[in-house]
């Protein structure tokens, strides 16, 4: 009869197989151009394969597409008018049928007034109001709102930095320890964070992917050799180390949004305050569930740890070589 431990360890090595690239979704852009009365252009790119390769954006009840559009793919150019010939009105609404977290807009009035703004999905798409694509449109609970969601979705569809934090959480024993070890990662990565975003940092991204995968699989190594480990006797040591990594590895996603530098703060304290959001809905319930299958069998997280690493390590090593490779191609 198969082992718990080997079952356990097949379906937590295809879970992790079927997300190992769920972190590596760029945020997409789109382009929406007002160039005349009531002709109006957008262009985004629109890879094979991606969400935008697949459907075309619904248009305002009284928008028409000059030209019949063809699915979408590459560099993707549509224009369309109204059909009353009457400019686009502030109540009307464009939506984008993408499965994507959000996308950034940037939008040019022929008055010159320019905009660029941030919006996230919703269940059916991504609602754009027209209102929201002229400048000071958002307020500041509202980009408030956005930026923390963001943050926190960056984090729980973030697989490599979820596996970072588990890793820790079978290195360390001890509520204090586990404490003291999560804040040192905390208080680490919001720094690299913030000095990243503003235009600091050693090492390029393409650099810092590998790295992470790297911390990811030292730390397995280490949960694999138990007590032995060279991190186990300073979990909060490495966790600040690697933590420098990870920061790196999250400025990224605001990078990728190419924001005003007046919009920064705003986006880089709100966007951390979801990390910190989602990364406690993680450690939560993981000490939760361990605390009561330590009630239920005190030996069943001695037996799982080694099948946990294991399977952790192997696919931190994936990645490691996966992006490393990509360096050179």
């Amino acid at each position: 009869m198969i082992r718990f431990t080997q079952l356990f360890r097949a379906l937590l090595l295809v879970l992790l197989a079927g997300a190992a690239s769920a972190h590596d979704v760029g945020v997409v852009k789109l382009r929406f151009e007002e160039l005349g009365d009531s002709r109006y252009l957008l262009r985004y790119t629109a890879p094979p394969g991606s969400p935008q390769s697949m459907a075309l954006p619904v248009l305002p009840s009284n928008g028409a597409w000059e030209e019949e559009p063809a699915m979408p793919s590459g560099i993707v150019r549509l224009y369309f008018t109204t059909i009353d010939g009457a400019p686009l009105q502030s109540a009307d609404r464009l939506r984008l049928p993408w499965n994507v977290p959000g996308v950034m807009v940037e939008s040019f009035w022929r008055s010159g007034e320019t905009a660029r703004h941030y919006f996230i999905a919703g269940k059916n798409g991504i609602e754009i109001p027209i209102s929201g694509l002229r400048s000071g449109a958002s307020s500041f609970a509202d980009a408030a709102g956005r930026y923390t969601r963001l943050g926190a979705e960056h984090i729980l569809t973030g697989w490599d930095h979820l596996l970072f934090i588990g890793c820790l959480l079978m290195l360390v024993r001890g509520v204090r320890r586990i404490i003291i070890t999560i804040t040192a990662f905390t208080l680490s990565h919001s720094l690299m964070l913030a000095l990243t975003t503003y235009g600091w940092s050693p090492l390029g991204p393409e650099v810092v992917e590998p790295l992470i995968a790297l911390s990811i699989a030292l730390l397995a190594a280490d949960a694999l050799r138990g007590s032995q480990g060279n991190l186990t006797t300073r979990p909060a040591v490495a966790a600040f180390t690697f933590g420098l990594l990870h920061g790196m590895g999250l400025a990224n996603a605001i990078a990728d949004l190419e924001l005003p530098r007046q919009e920064i703060p705003i986006a880089l304290g709100f966007f951390n305050l979801g990390v910190e959001i989602g990364q406690l809905a993680f450690v939560l319930p993981v000490l939760a569930a361990a605390a009561l299958l330590h009630r239920a069998s005190p030996d069943a997280g001695r037996r799982l740890i080694p099948a946990a690493a294991t399977v952790i390590g192997v696919t931190a090593m994936f990645w490691f070589i996966d992006r490393t490779f990509g360096i050179f191609s």
